[in-house]
């Protein structure tokens, strides 16, 4: 961990940075190559800076760090998703993972150590939440995850999920922030589209996503579209009814016109009959949306099933004979509980 005396260099914007040199007695533009040197070239340590002098290189060693994230283990699944534990500069664990397919390389990061929300059929639901990530660190994860794409398939990456440990809209000012450094011409220059930030559903933080006019894609984990079954799966219902939910999308797409991804996991014997398809179809007419149909994930902590291949198959015939844009999307590195909902730190060595 390093010294609490030092400042986290990546927490200040160039504005800042350049205030900070000139209080050192240096030319502002020096602030400007550090900061290339940080967002653009995701240097690791001011050692890396070769245009500073050797000079300058301690003396911001001396009163800054770079509060790096390091690939503490990973795992290759089967199917080739790559699962990594991060370790963050205060030995915290978060985990992110790469999911290789034939058109696209993407990077599910965490936004948070452990989540607060307990959404029952989720692992990372049952740990606490211990704090939010800083934007660095969620940056990090995915320079580090793109270093594995290229390293492991020989392509960069394409997609961004915010779809890992804990709830993004809940950590919203460094989610967006992060979201900045990595579109920006000075960052990593990404297009805004191929990112995706997921929710559990927090009403008034969409509708701030719309006051922000943001650019990316919403994707809203909605997996009942009737309050009584969502509430038993997901609490955080209970103050963010769907009705409520409904009206913060309409808002969100006036102000964006964004559509938006509803994520529904089919559940066996709970939400996998055509009643429950007809109510989510409802749910769509609110606005614009496609919805991804997704296997459950077994874990530990719950007694939930992935439907039978039948009822998805017909679940999803039926939201498409109404119009909807629907996918089935299969799990990737479930065998090493890299898939969606597995993600738990269950080793911290």
């Amino acid at each position: 961990m390093p010294a609490t005396s030092k400042t986290d260099i990546r927490s200040l914007d160039l504005a800042q940075l350049q205030q900070h040199f000139t209080a050192m007695q240096e030319p502002a533009y020096r602030a400007k190559q550090v900061y290339q040197w940080l967002w653009e070239k995701s240097a690791r340590s001011f050692a890396e800076m070769s245009n500073l002098s050797k000079e300058l290189r301690a003396k911001l060693d001396a009163s800054y760090a770079i509060n790096v994230v390091e690939v503490n283990k990973s795992q290759i699944s089967n199917d080739h998703t790559i699962k990594s534990a991060f370790r963050l500069y205060d030995g915290n664990i978060v985990e992110g993972v790469l999911i290789p397919m034939d058109e696209r390389m993407t990077a599910c990061v965490s936004s948070q150590v452990g989540c607060s929300l307990t959404c029952k059929f989720c692992a990372t639901g049952y740990m606490d939440r211990k704090r939010n990530l800083n934007a660095d660190e969620i940056y990090d994860q995915v320079v580090l995850i793109d270093q594995q794409a290229k390293q492991n398939y020989n392509a960069p990456l394409t997609n961004i999920v915010y779809m890992g440990m804990g709830e993004p809209l809940l950590n919203y000012a460094n989610v967006l922030k992060s979201i900045d450094r990595i579109t920006a011409p000075d960052g990593l220059n990404m297009s805004y589209k191929r990112i995706t930030v997921s929710t559990a559903g927090i009403a008034k933080m969409i509708k701030k996503l719309g006051d922000d006019g943001v650019k990316f894609n919403l994707a809203l984990s909605l997996h009942a579209a009737n309050d009584k079954k969502r509430n038993e799966i997901m609490p955080i219902n209970e103050h963010n009814s769907l009705k409520a939910l409904a009206d913060a999308l309409k808002y969100y797409f006036a102000k964006t016109k964004n559509p938006v991804t509803y994520e529904y996991i089919v559940f066996n014997q709970f939400n996998d009959e055509i009643a429950d398809a007809m109510e989510l179809a409802r749910f769509c007419k609110h606005v614009p949306c496609k919805v991804n149909l997704i296997e459950y994930n077994p874990i530990q902590f719950a007694g939930f099933l992935n439907a039978e291949g039948d009822k998805i198959d017909a679940f999803s015939n039926y939201l498409k004979s109404q119009g909807i844009n629907t996918n089935i999307r299969r799990s990737r590195g479930k065998d090493i509980d890299a898939a969606c909902g597995q993600l738990a730190v269950k080793e911290t060595v």
